[in-house]
């Protein structure tokens, strides 16, 4: 008899993510009402976001009908229109709680959510038992699925009804056992602009994820997006972009840093949402114009100088619309290939005595920090948003860094010679606007148990390599 009266519920099983509800059920003598599926209340009481686009119904005619146990590369969520079930559930992802089995009855007035991966199975105990559940993929025959036999020794599952008491498909009959299961993979993560700085970074901090490089992903090229398989996918970072601030001010590479840094970006925002990914993204100090005395928070207004800063701010915009998102904001990148740092220790061991900006302030981000970071904000999942990231310690000039780096190579600080921006680009042309404070406020990614390290202990280690 279904139950009446009781308040949505979401409780925990023993197998993690499966989850089951207890919905609110109306009635009288006439019958009974519920809200069978209501997205609002049930992600506000815990519930993912699940994001249903087909509904199906499995009608059975007979108590003893016994269907299962199938794992599917799609979450469900199932619940019972008439009737009443016993509901097996088998986790057969990849880990260390494959095999774990949980049961529960289901009627009317219960619902349980399905990650994917996790096998579900049932057997009716009332005829005429109507199985009704949502999925968040359309079901395809080429899809990846997962399936273990009803009578598996090692689930052990206590069936009310003894299998050769019940209605079962030859099918379902003859799956495997689980030592011969082979598990459900986690979905993987996906990175574009694989051969960047950042992108060669993530290779060494996140090694199982697929990385793809310009070539083998244009990201300017819209009919890229269409066929490519996202469902096999988590997470896709973008750590493509168009960086080059002066040539992005000619009337070429405003085309150019549009096209790579906006437009792309909206196509890539649009598959990550139509296929529920988590979006990372990687900001610029740029969207700013530095004329802040204190450093910028997350939620400063956008105020950008130039057309990079333009588009890096548009592009934010952007990543924001897709449900799961991070915006990953740095300033004054340092990795593999050509970079300030290198540059300056080039100059002191040529001997050269440079002339370097003074009245731009900032703070270095070493990419194996920025890598870090994004990776540690996929692992422990905050609140998706922007968070700023770059290493800690004292703001400085770019002068004050040019002469850091002369000292620790052996070399003489005095040889740089600090000059007012204005003066560094007097007399040069298509020169794009620097913001004068390019620091980060990093309280927000550090409340979520990250702390880079400082810029004067990344340069150190950055220089001794």
């Amino acid at each position: 008899m279904t139950e009446f009266g009781k308040a949505l519920g979401i409780q925990e099983t023993s197998i993690p993510g499966l989850l089951i509800l207890d919905l609110p059920v109306h009635g009288d003598s006439r019958g009974w009402f519920k809200e069978n599926w209501q997205r609002e209340k049930m992600v506000a009481a815990g519930l993912p976001d699940l994001g249903p686009v087909q509904n199906n119904i499995s009608f059975n005619d007979e108590v003893g009908t016994t269907r299962g146990i199938h794992a599917e590369p799609w979450d469900k969520y199932v619940s019972v229109a008439t009737g009443k079930i016993f509901g097996a559930w088998v986790d057969l992802r990849e880990g260390d709680t494959f095999g774990a089995v949980f049961t529960a009855e289901l009627d009317a007035s219960k619902a349980i959510f399905v990650p994917r991966g996790v096998a579900n199975s049932y057997q009716t105990m009332e005829a005429d038992t109507a199985y009704v559940y949502l999925v968040n993929n359309h079901w395809s025959p080429s899809a990846e699925y997962t399936f273990l036999n009803l009578a598996d020794e090692t689930a052990a599952i206590q069936w009310p009804i003894p299998l050769e008491n019940a209605l079962l498909s030859e099918k379902d009959q003859a799956h495997p056992r689980l030592e011969a299961v082979v598990p459900m993979k986690a979905k993987k993560t996906l990175v574009l602009g694989a051969n960047g700085q950042l992108g060669l970074a993530l290779r060494k901090a996140m090694p199982e994820a697929d990385f793809l490089t310009r070539a083998e992903f244009d990201v300017t090229d819209e009919a890229a997006y269409k066929n490519f398989p996202w469902k096999q996918y988590a997470t896709v970072i973008n750590a493509s972009a168009f960086t080059a601030v002066d040539t992005a001010e000619s009337a070429e590479g405003r085309t150019a840093a549009w096209l790579t840094n906006v437009t792309a970006v909206g196509w890539l925002a649009q598959a990550c949402t139509q296929n529920s990914l988590t979006l990372v993204h990687v900001s610029s100090d740029y969207v700013f114009d530095g004329t802040s005395p204190s450093p910028y928070g997350e939620d400063v207004a956008f105020s950008p100088l130039g057309v990079y800063g333009q588009t890096k701010a548009a592009a934010d915009a952007l990543v924001a619309t897709v449900p799961q998102h991070y915006i990953v904001r740095t300033s004054w990148v340092i990795g593999e290939g050509n970079n300030f740092v290198r540059t300056m220790a080039s100059l002191a061991e040529r001997g050269i005595k440079p002339s370097v900006v003074n009245d731009q302030i900032g703070r270095l981000t070493f990419t194996q920090d920025l890598a870090a970071g994004i990776h540690h904000l996929l692992s422990e999942k905050p609140a998706c948003g922007t968070y700023n990231l770059s290493n800690e310690g004292p703001a400085s000039s770019w002068a004050d860094i040019a002469a850091q780096v002369y000292e620790l190579t052996g070399h003489n600080p005095a040889d740089v010679t600090g000059v007012t921006t204005e003066d560094y680009f007097a007399g040069k042309e298509g020169i794009a606007p620097r913001p004068k404070n390019s620091t980060l406020d990093l309280s927000k990614i550090t409340s979520t148990g990250f702390t880079p390290a400082t810029w004067q202990e990344r340069l150190q280690q950055y220089l001794s390599s």
